[in-house]
């Protein structure tokens, strides 16, 4: 698996995201308050703007999410399945902290919502 090198996971607030450009892919990277990576597309699939890096963290039901800043829908970090309309996703890859403490992001594998 190729793995893109994003920051300084330091550098990275939490309940904030950061925007990354990965291989031509907006990638939406986000840190929770319990130290927890997660990154989706960037991509709005309601707005079809690249906004969800703005998105406002939180949880449902214990499930860490994000809201896109421009019509709220909240989507899962975990799976990138919107939790307003089971039908939408947003794509989810895998994140993590490497060696060196750097977060590092693949686009190889990318974590796929059941239908």
């Amino acid at each position: 698996m190729n793995w893109t090198t994003i920051c300084a996971y330091e550098a990275l607030l939490p309940e904030r995201g950061v925007c990354a450009l990965v291989e031509g892919t907006q990638v939406a990277i986000f840190r929770t308050y319990e130290g927890e990576l997660y990154a989706l597309g960037n991509l709005d699939p309601f707005s079809g703007a690249y906004v969800l890096s703005r998105g406002i963290v939180g949880t449902r039901k214990g499930e860490p999410t994000v809201a896109s800043p421009l019509h709220k829908q909240v989507f899962s970090l975990v799976t990138g399945r919107c939790l307003d309309d089971e039908t939408v996703s947003v794509p989810s890859y895998p994140v993590r902290v490497g060696d060196d403490g750097r977060v590092e992001v693949s686009l190889e594998q990318r974590v796929e919502v059941g239908v």
